[in-house]
């Protein structure tokens, strides 16, 4: 049916038009610290079943294959592909990267928790470790006033000179959080995650312990996006939004054939 194949072809348009959107995002997040890309999910529709295989054919016959129509495709949904970005140094004490699996945890306004992997912290005036916005980094450190040489180690120590001391004192630890489900936390924009029923509560730790990653003072870690193979799946999803589009015109030709000949 001719109305069915342009409903086909629709879906098919829609599909494409959100993974091209997919595929934007990724291009555009291409300098932002430790983001992920995302990869679109695809799924048919219920299929129309017209003939089922095995059905009777005559008195001594079956049908040896059935007649299923597809009724077109959607997003399923979208997977983040969290493979590890590359080391940057920048030489600031207090940015952060970590080498595996694992988030920093932060706290954000209302009292939410929020995990990211974008280390690049820095001192309130109050002296706490914060993120670029001001949230606190959890558990929360202070660095007093006027300290200097401040390190961290790979296991989170925050260590630092107090002024009026000669050796460095142990301000204290930045943990880890792992998740059983990380693919299912919640992107909340700012490069900041939640968590959710499918991604299990966060398992606080010690960084370089259990699977976490070690952290590694003065570097961030970039965007693990791949231009190439961004502008690859670009040009894919062009091509297959354009078949789309021409199958909705061949079957409007076909309608309009159907109504001037018949």
């Amino acid at each position: 049916m001719p109305s069915a194949a342009m409903h086909v072809a629709r879906t098919g348009l829609d599909a494409q038009d959100m993974r091209m959107r997919v595929i934007s995002n990724n291009l555009a997040n291409v300098n932002t610290t430790a983001f992920k890309r995302d990869r679109a999910s695809f799924e048919t529709l219920a299929y129309q079943v017209v003939t089922q295989a095995g059905a009777a054919s005559s008195a001594e016959s079956n049908y040896a294959t059935g007649l299923n129509l597809g009724t077109g495709v959607k997003i399923q949904g979208t997977a983040r592909i969290d493979t590890q970005g590359s080391m940057q140094t920048t030489g600031n004490s207090l940015d952060l990267a970590l080498d595996a699996d694992g988030y920093f945890q932060v706290q954000l306004p209302g009292g939410q928790l929020g995990y990211t992997r974008a280390g690049n912290f820095s001192r309130s005036a109050e002296g706490l470790v914060v993120t670029s916005e001001g949230y606190q980094v959890m558990p929360g450190i202070t660095v007093p006033e006027g300290a200097s040489s401040i390190t961290v180690g790979s296991d989170g120590t925050v260590s630092a000179v107090i002024p009026g001391q000669t050796e460095a004192q142990q301000l204290g630890q930045i943990q880890v959080a792992s998740f059983a489900n990380g693919a299912a936390l919640q992107s909340a924009g700012n490069n900041y995650l939640t968590e959710t029923a499918a991604s299990g509560a966060a398992n606080l730790g010690i960084a370089g312990q259990d699977g976490r990653g070690s952290i590694h003072q003065g570097m961030l870690e970039s965007s693990n996006v791949n231009v190439v193979e961004e502008l690859v799946d670009m040009i894919e999803t062009q091509r297959a939004y354009e078949v789309n589009s021409k199958m909705i015109s061949a079957t409007d030709d076909m309608l309009k054939y159907i109504n001037q000949n018949i």
